[in-house]
């Protein structure tokens, strides 16, 4: 028997191909050993077959907007130095000086005319080449012949976001990421800013964070809070090369909330954020979600916003996408959402959780409401925020749904140890989760 559920039709409003199912991909039924939750052999595969194999994103078009803007990824034990150069080309390299091993880029983020070793003061332009070695001419020139030069890697950017890969034989970025790039690419995130950035460590595997934000199947357990405003019936489509997304309907209770017509405080917020007043609007809460959609094709008409390339549901709703490894990204018309998960470079029950909220700044009543951004958020684009730093063990202050977050998923790991569980059961609204692992083991293959 072929077990035939692919999900709920919650899709309202005109027909649209976006919102159209992708061809189903079988990924089996398998129950994975739960050690590769915790097992540093697992880890050390996960690194020399996949990490060092595939393409990661490392930095966002907006902070790399002038020559001389760069960026500095972290990944595992690797570092790395995202930058314009002065041919306006994104250049990446190994943030490693040849000489001795420095690291040369400190600061997370920056603007530099060229890049300076802080041990003997090496010289590099942008692009990697060595422009000075300080006292060269006490070095054998058979020495330096060797290679005085940064060591570049592949860099490859789409909608705004900036790729790099350690693989010379990866594909092309664009194929990789397949129909996923075209998606992202309608919400235009080269134009947005970032107005928040916070890192956080989070006691727990790294996969243990994708498989948390790839399902909404813990909302009315975890986060009961949202089933008045969100709806956990949900479309999951699945892509190759390990890429996903689904669809979180906005502005209507999940049919778990007793309450399906009173339009509580929090769909008022939602009305009042697309310019509805919540007093005068005499719909239930069945009909908010079709109200709000109207509501933002109207405003986007009065402030000449091109909302005519996206369906109803992207109006209302967050589409997520899964960007194979490490990456969620919600996409709404005025934000992006990115979310990635870090391992740690030693210890596989601990990872960084990455958040940076891209925005498009508009002058408009209510237009960042929906978002809960405090008044003394900049989101004009002219601050770029600091990257705030959370230690292991604090609370991450992310908002309540995050936080919880935070405290269930170590909870989780401990209980990946037991000799009682023997490997996660996926089901349907899980369905993002199986197609994570199995791309992971594609890469890791008879290493494990």
């Amino acid at each position: 028997m072929t077990f035939g559920f692919r999900g709920w039709d919650i899709h309202i409003g005109t027909p649209h191909p976006f919102n159209d199912r992708a061809p189903e991909i079988d990924n089996g039924t398998a129950r994975p050993d739960p050690s590769r939750f915790y097992d540093p052999a697992f880890k050390a595969a996960e690194w020399e077959r996949m990490w060092t194999k595939t393409w990661l994103l490392a930095a966002v078009a907006a902070d790399l907007r002038e020559p001389g803007d760069f960026v500095r990824f972290d990944i595992m034990t690797e570092s790395f130095i995202i930058v314009r150069d002065t041919d306006n080309k994104l250049k990446a390299h190994y943030n490693v000086c040849p000489h001795r091993g420095s690291r040369i880029a400190l600061s997370e983020f920056g603007t530099v005319d060229q890049f300076a070793c802080p041990f003997h003061s090496w010289k590099f332009a942008l692009d990697g080449k060595n422009v000075k070695v300080t006292d060269a001419e006490t070095f054998d020139p058979e020495v330096l012949c060797h290679g005085t030069d940064m060591t570049s890697v592949r860099c490859e950017s789409v909608a705004g976001l900036v790729f790099i890969s350690m693989d010379p034989d990866a594909p092309p970025l664009k194929d990789w990421l397949g129909p996923v790039a075209d998606h992202i690419e309608l919400y235009d995130p080269a134009t947005m800013n970032v107005i928040h950035h916070k890192r956080s460590e989070w006691a727990a595997n790294w996969k243990g964070g994708v498989d948390a934000f790839y399902e909404l199947y813990h909302l009315h357990s975890v986060h009961p809070q949202t089933q008045c405003v969100m709806d956990d019936r949900t479309q999951i489509d699945v892509y190759p090369n390990g890429m996903s997304r689904q669809f979180v309907p906005f502005a209507q209770p999940s049919p778990r909330f007793p309450d399906q017509e009173t339009v509580n405080p929090g769909i008022q917020m939602m009305l009042a954020d697309a310019g509805i007043d919540p007093a005068t609007f005499e719909g239930t809460a069945k009909d908010s979600r079709a109200a709000i959609q109207a509501a933002k094709r109207k405003r986007a008409a009065e402030y000449g916003l091109d909302y005519d390339r996206f369906s109803d549901t992207q109006l209302s709703d967050s589409t997520i996408y899964g960007i194979f490894p490490n990456v969620q990204i919600g996409c709404h018309p005025e934000a992006l959402f990115i979310h990635r998960f870090l391992p740690h470079p030693t210890d596989p029950e601990r990872f960084t959780y990455d958040n940076i909220i891209l925005f498009r700044h508009l002058d408009a009543p209510g237009y960042r409401a929906w978002m809960g951004l405090s008044e003394d958020v900049d989101t004009t684009g002219l601050i770029r925020p600091d990257v705030v730093h959370v230690p292991l063990g604090v609370a991450p202050e992310l908002g309540e749904v995050l936080d919880q977050d935070s405290e269930l998923l170590p909870i989780v790991q401990q209980g990946a140890h037991s000799r009682g569980f023997k490997g996660p059961l996926w089901s349907y609204q899980e369905g993002r989760l199986r197609h994570f692992h199995a791309e992971l083991d594609r890469y890791l293959g008879d290493a494990v």
